[in-house]
């Protein structure tokens, strides 16, 4: 074939040997090669070749080839349409072998991608290979698009995603959703791969759409808004940006002589710590430098914390001091009693309560009205989330067969209860938003297929999901006032700002967090669970950018209470200082933490204070907490737990200064044993406890206990 003529976006045409461009603008073939297969061609071959404003990437025959309908020169088609078009190009190649093959050809034409602009801020995150995007709007308005990877398969990918939204309007770019990109089955891969090459098309899109956002506020003048506050942690140290980050980060490095005193009391007195992720940034941060001195300090989610005790007590200590909630020494209190070791003193950090408005809503009378009507409908099983008091769980379970769950076992165990009782009605409480939220997780999976649903869990259909849906009720009352606070505009900020970043949520937040973070999770872009689930994610990804050996930047959206970050730094820290000291490491990771902190969290003060935010042209202040730097809502919310707070480190060392001799000082400390009784005539600690070794033995077994199902199936009679 002497001549061949192909239509690219920028009106740039490839005819004998010529390339003819009537605008040329640096970026000239930008587009042009993602409208036809090419054919290396042999340079002394008298076949026409194709170069780019005089820099030839490589020389290619224009070989006749069928030119698809998502590939024409036609600038009237919508994104859309040539998505669609190209869906159908791939999806009419039968054999996957050769879908890679048509994937590799898109991959060689991909347009040069300068190397100048291939720096970490280009990188596209959660994408398996390196990707580099480059992104900017012409004189029209229009968005063009460059990018580039270290995988062959990769940029195939990218050239696909280039040759329809090269040239779209913004309107388009953003009006595309990641759901559109469902019928790529481009490379036709089976197992383990699908879900990262899914993800490759997805994240991409997301970070094409994030810049064009940036730059259509550019081209209008509008500020793209006040970033959130973040950590940034390297293998050299911990930067803050903004007064927020800079009270989390403050105490991140305690003073040695601290960490010494109480390491040195700990150890002379035998007394073990158990406390949880949320805890104020100061006491977490003499916690984890006194671990290397004394080993029997363990920070964690709360249902580690019973458990962590119970060893600490085997291994010898004789006082555990509990630094959490009153729940959560309660919990403890009762677990080791059960264990063998009610010698063993625990105490809790303030002579006042230390509430929980989770607690608090699951022990108020609308909730044992809940309950009421739980038990007059059979069989039923109460799913009680663990974030509760002993008390409220032992009335629970006289009304109704209960078991307790945590966030990270909630879906699991209602699950298992279906299977084994298909006609069962579950009572899910106290906390709304999670109610909430699992049934919105159920809804997703009718959609699914039944391998998926199965993948996970094995005795689930897309039949046995929608049978269950009718008979799972959840109490609409109750809400952690930390988690209260990721609502409306901390989503609209996050996908204006952060959507191409890795997002965590606890189960406990809003549902348009929820949402936002399970897209982000089927992207392998974000995780929705427990604290301790958070906590691997964020270690894994992090782990994961340092096997690469590549310089690389990760930020991560904290979607739970901020004193998480320390445990956070300490291991991330551990991570990064580790692949530093390695002989092979060549590349450098940072990793931000991101504080979605909402304007509620905020509020203007005078001039004089110390801690302050600029959102906008106005200043304001962050409001302090029980002690100081936490952004709390005047509507309810909380970015810091300020019950958690209430465990500070004077507390600590005034406990432990006063054992054993000060005991008696010490008891509006003590967390003490319950001597009242149910109800029915029983101990409360003894009623209590059943539910939460119902959890144990599911967590142990997979299966609900036989003396809770003799319950369900009894219409709830307790021997």
């Amino acid at each position: 074939m002497d001549t061949a003529t192909v239509g690219m976006a920028n009106s740039s045409y490839c005819f004998n040997n010529t390339v003819l461009n009537p605008n040329p603008t640096p970026r000239l073939c930008r587009s042009s090669f993602t409208f036809f297969r090419p054919v290396k061609s042999d340079l002394n071959s008298s076949s026409p070749t194709i170069r780019i404003s005089g820099n030839t990437r490589s020389t290619f025959s224009c070989t006749a080839v069928t030119i698809t309908p998502s590939l024409t020169s036609d600038h009237h088609l919508s994104a859309i349409a040539k998505l669609q078009s190209l869906a159908s190009e791939f999806n009419s190649i039968s054999e996957p072998i050769d879908r890679v093959k048509r994937l590799l050809h898109y991959a060689n034409v991909l347009p040069l991608f300068d190397d100048s602009v291939k720096i970490t801020a280009n990188r596209v995150m959660g994408c398996t290979a390196q990707v580099w995007l480059d992104v900017r709007m012409d004189a029209d308005g229009k968005m063009r698009f460059l990018a580039d990877s270290d995988s062959e398969i990769t940029k195939g990918f990218c050239s696909c995603l280039i040759s329809v939204l090269d040239g779209a309007t913004p309107e388009e770019v953003l009006g595309l959703k990641t759901e559109d990109l469902g019928d790529l089955n481009v490379a036709g891969l089976h197992g383990g791969k699908v879900d990262s090459r899914v993800n490759t098309w997805h994240n991409v899109l997301i970070s094409m759409q994030k810049r064009t956002k940036a730059l259509v506020a550019q081209r209008e003048g509008k500020s793209v808004g006040e970033p959130f506050p973040s950590m940034v942690i390297t293998a050299e140290g911990i930067g803050a940006k903004g007064s927020f980050a800079e009270a989390q980060a403050r105490f991140l490095f305690p003073d040695d002589a601290k960490v010494q005193e109480l390491a040195n009391l700990l150890k002379e007195k035998q007394i073990g710590v158990v406390a949880h992720f949320y805890m104020d940034p100061e006491v977490q941060g003499v916690l984890t430098s006194a671990q290397k001195l004394w080993p029997h300090i363990h920070i964690s989610d709360s249902l580690v914390m019973a458990d962590s005790a119970v060893s600490m007590a085997k291994a010898g200590c004789k006082f555990i001091t509990v630094l959490g909630v009153d729940f959560m020494s309660e919990n403890v209190r009762a677990i080791l009693d059960q264990a063998g070791f009610p010698e063993v003193g625990v105490y809790r950090m303030s002579d006042e309560q230390i509430g929980c408005s989770l607690a608090d809503a699951a022990s108020s009378p609308a909730y044992m009205d809940y309950l009421s009507g739980a038990s007059i409908s059979s069989p039923s099983l109460h799913v009680i989330y663990i974030n509760t008091s002993l008390e409220t769980k032992a009335h629970a379970h006289e009304l109704v067969p209960t078991i307790t769950c945590t966030s990270s076992n909630v879906v699991q165990t209602i699950l298992q209860a279906f299977a084994e009782v298909p006609k069962l009605n579950v009572w899910y409480g106290p906390d709304s938003y999670m109610g909430a939220n699992i049934m919105e997780l159920f809804q997703q999976m009718t959609l699914m297929t039944d391998e998926e649903i199965a993948k996970i869990h094995p005795d689930h259909s897309r039949n046995s999901i929608k049978g269950l849906l009718p008979r799972l009720h959840y109490f609409q009352d109750g809400t952690c006032i930390v988690h209260h606070l990721f609502g409306h505009e901390v989503v609209e900020k996050i996908n204006d700002m952060y959507c191409d970043a890795f997002l965590t949520a606890h189960f406990e937040v809003p549902g348009e967090m929820f949402s936002l973070a399970m897209e982000a999770k089927r992207r392998g872009m974000g995780v929705v669970g427990s604290t301790q689930n958070i906590l691997d994610f964020i270690k894994s990804r992090v782990q994961e950018a340092l096997d690469r050996n590549v310089d690389d930047h990760l930020q991560f959206i904290l979607g739970t209470e901020s004193g998480m970050v320390t445990s956070i730094v300490a291991a991330v820290r551990q991570l990064l200082c580790s692949s530093e000291s390695s002989s092979s490491s060549e590349g450098k990771v940072s990793v931000e933490i991101v504080f979605p902190v909402s304007s509620d969290s905020v509020t203007t003060t005078s001039q004089s204070s110390s801690t302050s935010l600029s959102l906008g042209e106005l200043n304001v202040s962050v409001i302090p907490g029980v002690t100081s730097g936490e952004g709390c809502s005047l509507h309810g919310g909380c970015a810091s737990c300020p019950y958690m707070k209430m465990n500070s480190l004077v507390s600590l060392l005034k406990v432990c200064n006063s054992l054993p001799l000060g005991k008696d000082s010490l008891k509006q400390y003590e967390a003490g044993r319950f001597s009242l009784r149910t109800p029915k005539g029983k101990l409360i600690a003894d009623v209590g406890c059943e539910p939460i070794l119902h959890m144990r033995h599911y967590q142990a077994t997979k299966k609900l206990p036989e003396n809770l199902m003799d319950q369900i199936l009894n219409n709830g009679r307790r021997a």
